[in-house]
């Protein structure tokens, strides 16, 4: 399935010289949605995965339906103070500064097999910072599914080297 064709693309937004790729396109395509699913699904069968970890707030969208189709549990990862319960924290560089992400403590059994999920990846600042909290809450990554990958951003080169990537379209 062509998803290019299902993704519009949003010139200067959200400021001028940015193509912005919006999936709320295909969110709103039955068929797309389903086929971006299954395809991850089917990308990752048999990796023995015990989680799916949705970087807030696009990988929710994705990972939930995700994680009920590869039949394992969700872990949401969020901006700061959204979370009730004790929490790790990592700090990312942004383009104009920084930014943190967290995830709660007690997120996973220890040597949990945890895949992140996210819609897309561009310069790979938020996939590696959620994979620094996967560390800290002693579980194995077992790799990232992202939609769209923005590949001349080359953010593949920020995340560790052993784990798989997939993604499904590249701009």
């Amino acid at each position: 399935m062509d998803l290019k064709s299902i993704i519009r693309d949003i010139p200067d937004f959200p400021k001028p010289g940015i193509m912005f790729r919006d999936i709320t396109t295909l969110l709103q395509d039955p068929v797309g949605l389903k086929y971006t699913v299954d395809t991850l699904a089917e990308r990752f069968s048999g990796q023995a995965i015990d989680y799916i970890v949705g970087t807030e707030s696009r990988g929710f969208i994705f990972g939930t339906p995700l994680a009920y189709a590869l039949g394992v549990g969700f872990v949401p990862v969020r901006k700061p103070g959204k979370l009730p319960a004790d929490v790790y924290s990592a700090d990312y560089e942004l383009e104009y500064g920084t930014d943190c992400l967290e995830i709660h403590q007690d997120a996973f059994a220890p040597n949990s097999r945890v895949l992140v999920v996210d819609d897309l990846i561009a310069t790979g600042g938020t996939a590696a910072a959620t994979a620094q909290l996967v560390a800290q809450a002693n579980a194995t990554l077992v790799g990232f599914g992202f939609i769209i990958e923005l590949a001349a951003l080359n953010g593949r080169a920020k995340l560790p080297q052993d784990v798989i990537v997939e993604t499904l379209v590249q701009y």
